[in-house]
C-alpha cells in the first residue's frame, strides 16, 4: 500500500513541475539510449568479431599475480610470458581451444 501512495506522490510532483519532469526524462532517456549504443558497438566489434565459433562459451584465463599465485609482480594480474603461453596451448585439454591476446595498458609515471 504504501508504494502506490508513494508513486501517486511523485506523480502529483511532476505534475506541479513539468520543467523538473521533462529534464528528468530526457535523462534518462539519453542515458538508456547511450548504454544501448555503446554495448551494441562493443558487441559487435569485441564479442561477434572473434574468430570462434560459440563465443559465448568463452572462458577467460588469467595468472594471478603478487603473493598469491606465481606471477612475479605485484600487480593484480601476473604477465603471460611466452613459455607459460606454450604451455598452455599444448595442454589445454579441458579446452577445445585456446588463443590469446595482447592488451596495451599505459604505464603512467608518478608526478
Amino acid at each position: 500500500m504504501g508504494l502506490l501512495q508513494d508513486l501517486r506522490y511523485g506523480a502529483r510532483l511532476l505534475r506541479r513541475s513539468p520543467g523538473f519532469a521533462l529534464v528528468g526524462i530526457l535523462s534518462l532517456a539519453l542515458g538508456i539510449g547511450a548504454n544501448t549504443a555503446i554495448f551494441q558497438l562493443l558487441d559487435a566489434v569485441r564479442l561477434r568479431s572473434l574468430p570462434v565459433s560459440n563465443p559465448q562459451e568463452l572462458a577467460e584465463v588469467r595468472i594471478v599475480g603478487g603473493n598469491r599465485g606465481m606471477g612475479l609482480t605485484n600487480a593484480p594480474y601476473g604477465q603471460l610470458t611466452r613459455p607459460v603461453w606454450q604451455e598452455i596451448r599444448e595442454h589445454h585439454e579441458p579446452f577445445s581451444g585456446v588463443f590469446a591476446w595482447w592488451e596495451s595498458v599505459p604505464h603512467w609515471a608518478g608526478c
